[in-house]
């Protein structure tokens, strides 16, 4: 066998080994953390990390998510690329976040309100996959630092939950909830759909 054939062998054998790396790198891949079952899928060094809230917020089902940019570009992150599609094959797009902020401070009752936020912290200090570098932590510090009362606090609290369009560069990360409106307590089995940095991420939610 001469060097060329050997070069041609061995250059397939790292194809292949570059080809299962990859394969692996974007499989979903399942856990759980504090009661709550989280799906993680990475794609072009993005990273993205979800979970189902429980509870039902007036007309909105929530959901975790986080992402994190290992990639070397910079990426716009918006609630309006999640899609949720139902079995039945009805796509519900995630609602914006102002439209969102504005229901839950000025139409959900503080109980509710104070609910969402307690659930929302419970399952991002609960779990240690997320790390953030300017997720809900800091936007409610500074959601906190410019109102006094007590009901405002609340508000600026719940308002700081949902996931805002940020700018992610490389190596930053951000989390937050995306609400879906909905009729029905729950959303139903049926897929998570992301269209983000040029690339689909789809899990298969099913019902808790």
């Amino acid at each position: 066998m001469n060097h060329y054939h050997v070069y041609r062998m061995v250059s397939r054998g790292w194809l292949l080994v570059g080809l299962v790396c990859l394969s692996l790198h974007s499989q979903v891949i399942e856990f759980e953390s504090n009661g709550l079952r989280y799906k993680t899928l990475t794609k072009g060094g993005v990273t993205v990390m979800f979970a189902s809230l429980p509870g039902h917020v007036r007309d909105y089902d929530m959901m975790q998510i986080s992402v994190s940019n290992g990639s070397p570009i910079s990426w716009m992150i918006r609630p309006e690329d999640f899609s949720f599609q139902k079995s039945d094959g009805t796509v519900v797009t995630a609602s914006p976040a102002l439209s969102v902020v504005d229901s839950l401070v000025h139409k959900a009752s503080r109980h509710d309100v104070m609910r969402l936020v307690s659930t929302y912290e419970a399952a991002l200090y609960g779990n240690t996959h997320v790390v953030s570098t300017n997720g809900y932590e800091a936007r409610r510090q500074n959601a906190l630092a410019e109102v006094s009362s007590k009901g405002l606090k609340a508000g600026a609290a719940a308002s700081a939950i949902a996931l805002v369009p940020v700018k992610l560069l490389p190596g930053q990360s951000t989390d937050g909830a995306i609400f879906f409106q909905t009729a029905s307590k729950t959303l139903g089995p049926g897929h998570l759909i992301a269209h983000l940095a040029a690339e689909i991420f789809d899990f298969e939610v099913t019902e808790p």
